[in-house]
């Protein structure tokens, strides 16, 4: 690994040495700007990478970066294009603390930030919350943002380790747009469209419309993928004040599940990497539609009005063999032969949310204050259908080279259980940046949520309902103070307490208690050099006194059905550098540790590190453009990332004595990328290398899921822009 990490050393310093002048990076980005007469979406000059100078929509309150008391990252258009982002994984290469802890099934990146996993819950886009149990569609957006940490004063249930918000791309009002075509390694081909303008000659009404197919094969035998992909959006002024927005983003997605099969009595060992040991015909179907209608009222100078109507549908179809060394007759033996069983689930969700903001500045006597006021009304309804394994299908040996011919008649399922489970939430919230002074601030703000959760297993067997029902309501405060001894520096310390609430039942059958989560976190934030080095370093403590896991008693595979685990606490502290320190390169680096382990704990050992999370994490990414000369707009860069080691497997159980079940270390890894594009007329060619030392690592979920990471592979597309 140490070669590696050398290799990519002296390709970094190279690549800064090939740099000539110095000066800021200039880049175009797009914003909202008002003149005397009508609202115009104009171009904004902006230095790129300066994260002082973003204002994160997902804090609400307009606050810049510097002036908020928690960590964040915002990784740009022209960062996520330079890149050449495909999915998830790529994209937390620049966001350290945040990282994959697992890929289930292979038709999921599940995400985690300081100990913690990321669900749907925390995952949004265009402010609505996005369901992240599918692949994620990369070409539709404009940014991504990550509030680390606290997020339960503005958004209600949510987990402690923060929230990640993707921002699709907008309309525009001047024509144009951008058509392309990418070829990749594993038969990958994937069309892309982008077009924008205006839709009356006033030029009030502003469109955009982009979109992708993709079809590949995989690294993997057998395994396939087809994804479609629309985002449509518009955007009338109603007048000079007043803007309306709609947008819809639409994806669908089948592939073939792989949960692998590389794992005998918690070891991993070594088959092919292209080894696929599942069902040819099996398939995982989702598809994913929301639409968001946004209006933006400007009262004066200093107050705005903002309503969000928002609505989300997703539907799943898994159909596949069930996990290795998961029921009572699928463990893997010491020979490599398997007992595959068969297992079917469907799930459905609509998803309600209206939500009104409003923000304003003010002064009492000389302390200035930046308010946000704030309502929100959510509602779910989930439908899940399992069906009963079939049991027995055939037995493969996982040391053999898998035969898809061989396998028998796909069986008929018969249905088990319809678990309905809709949710009632609104929130109200208030918050207040307090300008005591130039050098002293502070941010105040609480939140009262109130939820109706209900869950109705009913059972086709012998048509019998189990119904759970909880109302919980709490308030979540959040206190934060900022010290600035300059414009450029920022010192800030943080409280916060909320509540998460913890949707399924125990092994009695009643409903679950919500935890109480309690969060710490201080910080610094520098600009240095004249706006060419930011450095941020952070501080924090996260104790969630009621963790809950799945129950894996008497062979139950029901995720609803779960104990308390205990209390947990992580730990850690995360270093964040983005510099500019000559015309036309951008470096971002950082560096994250972290331990969560189990406090107080009946159940499993107290001190106990929790599974998948890596105690270090880091990555150092460098993007050079050349401006002028022979070799002007020829661009390129590197991206190392390091994950460091972690546990998957089962935690060991403190009231069972000689527990068989055992955790599995998973060594760590550094892998890097390298991009290179170049621009001529109207044309971009770009072109990417990702693993070029062809790592070996894995994604692992319990001890039933083993997922490689993929081998060296390749990227290539050409665009042209009109």
């Amino acid at each position: 690994m140490y070669r590696n990490i050398f290799k990519s050393i002296v390709i970094l310093f190279s690549l800064e040495a090939a740099a000539q002048q110095n000066l800021n990076d200039v880049s175009l980005n797009e914003n909202y700007l008002t003149d005397n007469d009508t609202v115009k979406r104009l171009k904004e000059v902006v230095i790129q990478g300066n994260p002082s100078n973003t204002i994160p929509s997902a804090g609400k309150g307009g606050i810049k970066a510097m002036d908020l008391p928690q960590a964040t990252t915002v990784i740009s258009k022209e960062e996520l294009k330079n890149q050449q982002v495909a999915s998830v994984s790529d994209i937390l290469k620049n966001a350290n603390g945040v990282y994959i802890m697992g890929a289930t099934g292979g038709y999921q990146e599940e995400i985690a930030s300081r100990g913690f996993s990321l669900s749907s819950n925390n995952t949004f886009k265009n402010g609505i919350r996005y369901y992240n149990g599918m692949m994620l569609e990369t070409s539709g957006l404009e940014k991504v943002e990550f509030l680390k940490g606290s997020a339960a004063m503005l958004y209600g249930n949510v987990s402690p380790g923060g929230i990640l918000n993707m921002v699709t791309k907008k309309p525009r009002y001047e024509f144009g747009g951008e058509i392309g075509f990418t070829n990749a390694s594993f038969n990958t081909y994937k069309p892309t469209f982008d077009v924008y303008g205006n839709l009356n000659k006033s030029k009030t009404i502003g469109f955009r419309f982009n979109g992708t197919y993709e079809n590949a094969a995989s690294f993997r035998n057998n395994v396939n993928s087809e994804r479609y992909y629309f985002n449509p959006s518009f955007e009338f002024q109603l007048g000079k004040n007043t803007d309306l927005l709609i947008e819809t983003d639409f994806t669908n997605d089948s592939r073939t599940p792989d949960f692998g099969a590389g794992i005998i009595d918690y070891k991993i060992v070594s088959i092919p990497r292209n080894r696929f040991l599942g069902v040819s015909w099996g398939h995982y179907d989702s598809e994913q539609l929301s639409n968001t209608i946004t209006v933006s009222h400007r009262i004066n100078s200093n107050w705005n009005l903002k309503f969000v109507n928002g609505i989300r549908y997703y539907t799943t179809d898994l159909f596949s063999n069930t996990r290795p060394n998961s029921g009572s007759n699928g463990a893997v033996q010491s020979n490599g032969d398997w007992n595959r069983s068969i297992q079917r689930t469907q799930a459905k969700d609509n998803y309600y949310i209206q939500q009104l903001d409003l923000t304003g500045e003010f002064k009492t006597g000389k302390i200035e204050h930046k308010v946000l006021f704030g309502g929100d009304v959510e509602n779910f309804k989930t439908q899940t259908t399992a069906y009963n394994p079939f049991a027995n299908y055939d037995t493969v040996n996982i040391f053999e080279d898998y035969d898809a011919a061989a396998e028998p008649a796909i069986p008929t399922l018969s249905k088990n259980t319809l678990t309905t489970a809709p949710i009632s939430r609104f929130g109200i919230y208030a918050q207040d940046l307090i300008s005591f002074s130039k050098n002293w601030k502070a941010l105040a703000g609480i939140r009262y949520s109130y939820q109706d959760t209900e869950s109705n297993v009913y059972k086709y067997s012998d048509g019998s309902n189990t119904l759970t029902v909880n109302h919980d309501g709490a308030f979540s405060p959040r206190i934060g103070i900022i010290y600035q001894p300059t414009t450029n520096h920022t010192l800030f310390a943080t409280y916060s307490n909320s509540f998460e609430l913890n949707s399924g039942q125990d092994e009695s059958g009643a409903g679950l208690n919500p935890s109480i989560i309690d969060q710490y976190e201080v910080g610094l934030k520098n600009i240095l050099f004249k706006n060419k080095l930011f450095l941020n370093l952070t501080l924090y403590q996260i104790s969630n006194d009621k963790f809950y896991q799945q129950s894996l008693s008497n062979g139950n595979t029901y995720s609803y059905i779960k104990v308390l685990a205990g209390e947990v606490t992580s730990k850690g502290f995360e270093i964040d550098i983005t510099a500019n320190p000559i015309n036309g390169l951008t470096i971002i680096a950082g560096y994250s540790f972290n331990e969560t382990k189990f406090g107080s704990s009946e159940y499993y050992i107290s001190g106990s590190q929790l599974r998948y999370n890596p105690k270090n994490t880091a990555n150092l990414s460098a993007n050079y453009q050349i401006k002028t000369g022979r070799f002007k707009n020829l661009n390129f860069g590197i991206i190392n990332t390091y994950f460091g080691e972690r546990y998957a497997g089962r935690s060991t159980r403190a009231q069972v004595d000689n527990d068989s079940r055992q955790l599995i270390y998973l060594t760590d890894f550094f892998q890097t990328d390298i991009t290179l594009s170049y621009s001529f007329n109207k044309f971009t060619l770009r072109s990417k290398l990702s693993n070029i030392f062809n790592e070996l690592n894995y994604n692992v979920h319990d001890d039933n899921s083993l997922n490689p990471i993929a081998p060296r592979n390749y990227s290539l597309s050409l665009n042209y822009n009109f």
